[in-house]
């Protein structure tokens, strides 16, 4: 008799979990586009027992099911779609039915794409980003500080807590951003991350497809990205594929038990950069450095699933699309697995042949660096098809180069190798180039709070090869005197909250020193704006002599000369040195003090000054 009963039970649960199985609570993409290059679209849905139901798609002419899978949750299954390019934009009925012959539809819409949308130009030398952390940036909407449902509120007085700044925020600074002759804006993660604490940097996704409600919605992305390019600011998003935070929805059912690496358990990873590359490398280390988590809070996802990766992919593509979104920085690029990240690659490029994604690779050896770029020939056959990287190698250099005394193997010499290394690259022009970002000190402190030193050493950053980085702040020489933790390195702007007493927007307050450090930010950049010569010239450099580092810029054009001397004291460089260069030129003007000097003979450079000379 018991025995029945529990079949009886067992069959009501079923019956049940078939009527209930009907019931997609999350469809991911949520919505697609007509007229992609790539005809293949799989869908990710989520709802109680949804595998146990039927799949049917609607008839709509270019759209056709192609196949559904399930994986080891209930819970889950994969939808398959082929969307031809003479499909057009509406929508179309996805009908789930159980086996009791209950059923519910979702409609699916095909969206029209924006004109000209598959060939938008991404940032290249052209350009110079400004990156901003939008929690630290500034508070245009005091009413989403508080959200119901997120973990972390407001706490300006915590370093490491949530202080307000959002999207509106940035969104009522463009012209700022604009008028100080950036032309490309990277914030650091916009989507939910609804972590228990430590969320506000926004590296521990919660939710793929969603804004975080502390920033704004979906739509203000999309309205932010819209303004900026009105203002000819183009904008970058940051994504992780390597991890996602631990309060992420799917944590405590995820579709399959390899979605996440060494789940449900932390195993740290080991950090080893090396391992892509090494041809000893054992692969425990490998497997370590690519699997192992960074922190318990940020579970490692497992992109060798082919269904996550194609979420992955799909969920890029979909914010390009919808954001119009001018380029992508991709987080801790050597971590995830690197197969699946050249192939994510090839199909953004394929969509959009002329965007452009930078990755970081947080190394100090070139051959590091280079091994990821597009166009390189690994021995080992790897080819990652990533556009750009952040070039920390000259960042280190330049420090270097900065602080340390000159001798035949320190100071400038340290500048001039490094640059040296660009025979490694395949395409050294598109490197990002960059004097500090959101995870080092800044570099006002990095060079000892040196105004000489800093400004030669963002002369450099604007002048050399590459696309220039600037971090939010450091045009007003902005500090972290009280440590080094990342939480006071991410200051707020100041006069990005209401009671801000300086406001660095419109100098009120701001001291001497900021404000007139930002005026030479604002005037080298816009200078620099219309200068082709320094966004493709070819870069000629002269080795260190004397305490002083010479390099030029040159094209068919123009000519400019760029003198860095780092003495206390004025230092007369013979100017026979670079007549392979200067040749008849008789005049030299400096963009920022507008003084003029004669090329003839000598050129006296001031004591702890970087000269930019335009050659006449």
């Amino acid at each position: 008799m018991k025995k029945r009963q529990r079949t009886l039970v067992f069959f009501f649960f079923l019956l049940t979990a078939f009527a209930v199985a009907a019931q997609p609570e999350r469809v991911e993409p949520p919505f697609w586009w007509a007229g992609m290059k790539n005809p293949h679209l799989q869908l990710m849905v989520y709802g109680k027992h949804i595998s146990l139901t039927q799949v049917a798609v609607s008839e709509y002419p270019g759209v056709a099911l192609k196949a559904v899978s399930t994986l080891t949750s209930p819970d889950y299954l994969f939808i398959d779609l082929d969307i031809s390019p003479d499909a057009l934009p509406g929508t179309f009925k996805i009908t789930f039915t159980s086996r009791k012959g209950t059923s519910s539809e979702y409609i699916y819409k095909l969206e029209e794409r924006d004109s000209g949308s598959s060939r938008r130009q991404g940032f290249n030398a052209s350009d110079v980003i400004y990156l901003a952390m939008p929690d630290r940036f500034a508070n245009g909407d005091p009413a989403n500080d508080e959200v119901d449902g997120m973990f972390e509120g407001l706490n300006r007085t915590d370093p490491l807590g949530r202080h307000g700044g959002d999207l509106q925020g940035v969104i009522n600074h463009l012209d700022y951003i604009r008028d100080m002759g950036f032309t490309v804006l990277w914030l650091t993660p916009v989507l939910e991350n609804n972590q228990l604490q430590g969320s506000y940097h926004g590296y521990a996704t919660t939710d793929f497809f969603k804004v975080d409600p502390r920033l704004g919605t979906n739509e203000l992305y999309r309205e932010l990205g819209r303004q900026a390019r009105i203002k000819g600011i183009k904008l970058i998003m940051d994504m992780i594929f390597n991890h996602c935070g631990s309060n992420h929805w799917w944590m405590k059912n995820p579709p399959s038990e390899d979605w996440i690496n060494h789940y449900p358990g932390f195993v740290p990873t080991n950090h080893r950069h090396t391992v892509n590359e090494d041809p000893h490398v054992s692969q425990y280390d490998h497997g370590q450095m690519t699997d192992g988590w960074f922190v318990p809070a940020m579970p490692d996802l497992n992109q060798r699933n082919p269904f996550l990766a194609t979420y992955l992919i799909q969920n890029s593509i979909w914010w390009i699309e919808y954001a119009h979104l001018a380029g992508i920085r991709m987080d801790t690029y050597p971590y995830p697995d690197k197969w699946m990240m050249a192939e994510w690659n090839r199909r953004v490029l394929e969509e959009y042949p002329h965007f452009n994604i930078v990755g970081e690779e947080w190394s100090m050896q070139p051959g590091i660096i280079a091994y990821w770029q597009r166009g390189q020939h690994n021995r080992d056959g790897y080819q990652g098809n990533l556009p750009s990287l952040m070039d920390f190698p000259l960042q280190n250099a330049l420090v270097s180069a900065l602080t340390e005394p000159e001798n035949w193997n320190s100071g400038w010499i340290k500048l001039y190798d490094a640059l040296a290394m660009d025979f490694l690259y395949p395409d050294p022009g598109n490197l990002v180039v960059f004097s500090d970002n959101h995870d080092m000190p800044r570099f006002y402190m990095q060079v000892g709070m040196n105004q000489s030193l800093f400004r030669m050493g963002l002369s450099y950053i604007l002048t050399t090869r590459g696309i220039p980085q600037i971090f939010y702040g450091t045009e007003i020489l902005m500090t972290h005197t009280e440590g080094n933790g990342h939480g006071v390195i991410r200051k707020d702007f100041p006069g990005g909250w209401e009671n801000d007493t300086i406001n660095a927007f419109t100098g009120q307050n701001l001291a001497t020193d900021a404000s007139s450090t930002q005026q030479f930010v604002k005037k080298l950049l816009n200078w620099r704006k219309k200068q082709p010569v320094i966004h493709s010239g070819k870069l000629i450099h002269f080795a260190p002599v004397n305490g002083t580092y010479t390099y030029f810029r040159v094209n068919e054009n123009n000519r400019i000369m760029i003198v860095m001397n780092k003495n206390s004291e004025s230092v007369s460089l013979p100017l026979e040195r670079y007549a392979e260069v200067l040749k008849d030129a008789s005049w030299g003007r400096d963009v920022i003090s507008g003084k003029s000097y004669s090329m003839h003979d000598s050129l006296v450079v001031p004591a702890t000054t970087a000269l930019i000379l335009e050659i006449e």
